[in-house]
């Protein structure tokens, strides 16, 4: 809302010109402007009474002179909405910062008007009434202990939606059956952690405590959202509350959790052995309020903070497009946030930037601020220049609920109407809820080496469990008086039911279908890298999933390059029964598609290509309309899904892991615009993709393709980093490939979906030879065999000639190629690893056994401490040999196109010569 101070105390005829332009032209005048006019039905009659000296308000005559004074209390009402959260009480230990609210009556020039009445009582609610009873009310809405943010909001619904909530719904009165439900929360919430405090003491926990009014705000919001058609809730938070919010959230068992910390817990009933246990994911099901079943997901997270993020939104969607027919409403994200992380943490912003975005919308996401004013050690005057750490829901038009964690209806209430905004508007929502840390950082740290003043005052606070209990029993109907202290009695039976051990159930969990595909899905072992399965196709399957490829309705016409280039492919397979690169990578995700299998792709310019070769989509050249070449095959194929992205790795590659996590079913594609690109995305790589296996027990099969070669282009787009993924391999946890040739791209994407089991794929994608002849492949490669992890020499002949082997990989075998058939050399093999983790030992023995006389030489284009040279000298057994590559070096490749090239030529050299 717009600042109209400018006008409160400005001369009555310059209110009466205003009218007499709203007279004129309603849409002349802004919005609230026309709202206050309309309001006090200023035009009568057929709307054309003048102002001159006096107005018609409700059929009474009102001199003009006391417009302004009318129009003075319509801004102090809108200031209040606008600005009042700056001056609410929602810090529960102490004072808050003066945000120079400027709401003091004198600053509206009604300081001597408290007595008066006032027709604009009527925009809250109150009608004619006197400015004390008007300034009552905006202060029990908006200053108590919800603040309310929504000045970024621009849409008058929302707009109007929020104000009726606040000043309406906020101030209905709990029932006493819901100050039973929350003070059962808070006893459970504060339970647990006092039994943890009793029984592990100086464990890390990372407790809620001071906090604890979580449990019931989570409550509340899965209550509500069961209510209006919510069938599944997804999770993420970092560690703190994050047992707390296992056991009386989730509902696993405190058994469960204590097997965590005696170091005892099995893979089957925490989803992963290999990780401390408040990082560990979880899945349940539980009857609400309601009666409803619903299903609720607490994905893992490491200690990366706020890298859960993207995850539960790629999931959220996963599970919308497969279980929900992509219905938003029947799943709801929660995220639940740090204040330091919210505001220190760039993945935040990615995350909230791509909430409306066609490729990633889940249809909102309630965001839960457990605000505990302080990070680690850092005061929030060091952790961030805004005056709040939700200030980046502005960039989306979020509105906040600031409220304060001390008073558990006002929490309860205000995540109600957050459930209740999601569902209406399909839009993100923030719940910053003040609280505090009642240890440190864990609890073995010592806050009062930093904060000293900070906690000398919570040590003297009360929980909010005391807290609401004293409420009830101060201030509660008998009722209320009663049930407070019989809970009471039933909390530290309760605790010391707990310590005594006495068994708990689990809940019962009926998997969904998703759940079910991944069940029936196995672990990896070392054979199953041996050779890779036939994951060919059919030859009419192939030659129909061609046609269609190459064809677009009569009524669009594409691109006059983009019609040449597709037939310059037709033209290459009918003359020579070939298809290059990307109609391979094409002709990959359609036979999937028939096949019923989802596939799912994004990134920056995907569906172009950032090298002009995929053209998965294209546009007429006269209406600019797209045409998907790949969701036209047949009426019962699965949709081929290709966004492309916002300008983001970490939070892209994020929702792509997580959408993968959800559906066994789906091929899921993040493609790299350049290979190096990927090191913004480094916390996904090192913490998910590479080490969720070993960590979690959770499977994952994302595809990530990461353009990589050395063609002079400077070190920011030659290198992909191999090394780093290969340093990141063991225990078979993902693959790691660098093809040349399209059918063997063809036969590895496949090959994804073919597995009985799940692996993350790590494909160093070409890009000059995605043109090059020699990465053709002929039909009857597609339709027979599958993925070949070695490639042998076909042009040799006779193996007995052969002194000396070049084992190579990637782009630098075709240069190689050329120089070998251009000086006939038979006395060289040239050996491409297509896939250079897991290791195909098996393979690479044949072929020394093979060529049982040649010297063996292992040639690179990356720098001797680059690539791949690393990982096989420690990796490959049994094979000597010798490494050639450019000198080690602290940059990936030279800026200089002359020094590449000068570069090249003296490795291709050395290989032969050496």
């Amino acid at each position: 809302m717009k600042d109209f101070q400018y006008i409160t105390n400005a001369h009555p005829q310059y209110i009466e010109n205003l009218y007499n332009d709203f007279v004129k032209d309603p849409e002349s005048v802004d919005t609230d402007l026309r709202k206050f006019f309309e309001g006090f039905d200023f035009a009568v009659a057929n709307g054309t009474a003048k102002v001159n000296g006096s107005a018609t308000v409700n059929g009474a005559t009102t001199p003009v002179s006391n417009l302004d004074k009318e129009f003075s209390v319509y801004q102090l009402i809108q200031s209040y909405r606008r600005k009042g959260h700056l001056i609410a009480q929602t810090n529960p230990i102490r004072q808050r910062k003066d945000r120079m609210a400027n709401l003091e009556l004198e600053n509206f020039g009604l300081n001597n008007d408290l007595s008066n009445e006032f027709e604009a009582g009527k925009f809250v609610g109150l009608g004619k009434t006197s400015l004390q009873n008007i300034v009552n009310h905006l202060q029990k809405c908006y200053t108590t202990h919800l603040g309310v943010e929504f000045s970024a909001v621009n849409s008058r619904r929302k707009i109007d939606w929020i104000i009726d909530a606040v000043e309406n719904k906020m101030l209905q009165p709990i029932s006493l059956p819901q100050k039973k439900r929350i003070l059962q929360k808070l006893n459970e919430g504060v339970m647990f952690e006092k039994f943890l405090h009793t029984k592990y003491i100086g464990q890390k926990r990372f407790s809620l405590e001071g906090g604890e009014t979580t449990i019931a705000a989570l409550d509340a919001i899965i209550n509500t959202a069961s209510s209006n058609n919510v069938q599944e809730v997804v999770i993420g938070m970092a560690h703190r509350g994050r047992l707390n919010v296992l056991a009386n959230i989730m509902g696993k068992t405190y058994e469960q959790i204590f097997s965590e910390f005696e170091g005892t817990a099995t893979p089957d009933t925490t989803m992963g052995s290999g990780d401390v246990k408040y990082h560990l994911g979880f899945s349940s099901e539980v009857i609400t309020d309601s009666g409803n079943k619903i299903n609720l997901k607490l994905c893992p997270n490491p200690s990366h903070l706020e890298a859960v993020d993207p995850l539960v939104i790629g999931f959220a969607r996963s599970k919308a497009d497969v279980m929900y027919n992509s219905d938003y409403d029947k799943i709801l994200p929660i995220l639940i946030h740090g204040d330091a992380s919210v505001a220190g943490q760039g993945i935040v912003y990615e995350v909230l930037q791509m909430s409306g975005l066609k490729g990633y919308y889940t249809g909102g996401t309630v965001h839960f601020v457990i605000n505990n004013q302080i990070g680690f050690t850092t005061d929030f005057d060091d952790a961030r220049t805004s005056d709040y750490c939700t200030s980046v829901a502005a960039m989306v038009k979020a509105p906040v609920l600031h409220i304060n964690g001390d008073d558990p209806e006002a929490v309860v209430k205000a995540v109600q109407i957050a459930t209740h905004y999601r569902q209406e508007f399909n839009s993100d929502i923030f719940i910053d809820m003040v609280c505090y840390r009642r240890h440190g950082h864990n609890e073995g740290d010592e806050p009062k080496f930093t904060q000293p003043q900070l906690y000398a005052l919570i040590d003297k606070h009360l929980n909010p469990r005391e807290v609401y209990t004293q409420y009830l029993i101060q201030n509660g109907e008998p009722d209320a008086q009663a049930l407070a202290k019989e809970m009471e009695k039933q909390f530290l039976a309760d605790l010391q039911e707990r310590l005594d051990e006495v068994k708990q159930n689990p809940l019962p969990y009926t998997f969904q279908k998703p759940e079910l595909w991944w069940q029936s899905l196995r672990r990896a072992t070392a054979a199953d890298f041996e050779v890779s399965p036939d994951t060919s196709i059919k030859e009419e399957d192939f030659k129909f999933l061609f046609d269609k490829l190459m064809q677009w309705p009569a009524d669009f016409k594409p691109l006059r390059k983009v019609e040449k280039l597709l037939q310059d492919k037709v033209k290459l397979f009918s003359d020579e029964q070939k298809v290059d690169w990307a109609t391979g990578e094409l002709l990959a995700y359609g036979s999937l598609l028939v096949e019923g299998k989802d596939v799912r792709m994004s990134g920056q310019d995907v569906q172009r290509g950032t090298f002009s070769h995929r053209h998965a989509v294209i546009q007429d050249e006269t209406t600019n309309k797209s045409y998907n070449r790949l969701d036209h095959f047949t009426d019962t194929q699965a949709p081929f899904r290709i966004f492309n992205s916002l300008l983001s790795e970490y939070a892209v590659l994020g929702f792509e892991y997580g959408y993968a996590m959800a559906n066994p079913n789906a091929l899921t594609i993040w493609e790299a615009q350049f290979g190096d690109f990927c090191n913004g995305a480094q916390t996904i790589i090192d913490q998910f993709i590479a080490a969720a296996e070993t960590k979690w027990q959770r499977m994952n099969g994302v595809v990530m393709l990461l353009p990589h070669g050395y063609e002079g282009q400077g070190p920011e787009h030659s290198s992909a980093r191999m090394e780093r993924f290969l340093q990141m391999c063991a225990e078979n946890n993902m693959v790691v490939t660098n093809i040349t040739t399209a059918a063997n791209f063809f036969h590895a994407l496949r090959r994804q979906l073919t597995w009985q089991f799940r692996k993350p794929l790590i494909n160093f994608s070409p890009k000059a030879n995605l043109r090059h002849a020699g990465s053709q492949s002929k039909m009857s490669e597609f339709t027979s065999g599958g993925f070949k992890e070695v490639i042998d020499d076909n042009w040799i002949k006779d193996t007995a000639d052969v002194k000396k082997v070049l084992l190579c990989s990637g782009k630098i075998y075709f240069e190689l190629l050329e120089k070998q058939q251009k000086e006939n050399r038979t006395d060289i093999a040239i050996i491409r690893l297509e896939q250079i983790h897991p290791l195909p030992q098996k393979q690479l023995d044949e072929l020394y056994s093979k060529y049982g006389k040649a010297i063996w030489y292992w040639i690179q284009e990356e720098p001797l401490n680059m690539g791949a040279a690393a990982f096989l000298r420690m990796n490959v057994k049994n094979i000597n040999f010798y490494i050639i590559s450019r000198t080690a070096s602290a940059a990936t490749a030279t800026g200089y196109a002359k020094v590449h090239a000068k570069e090249q030529s003296e490795l291709i050299n050395t290989a032969f010569s050496a």
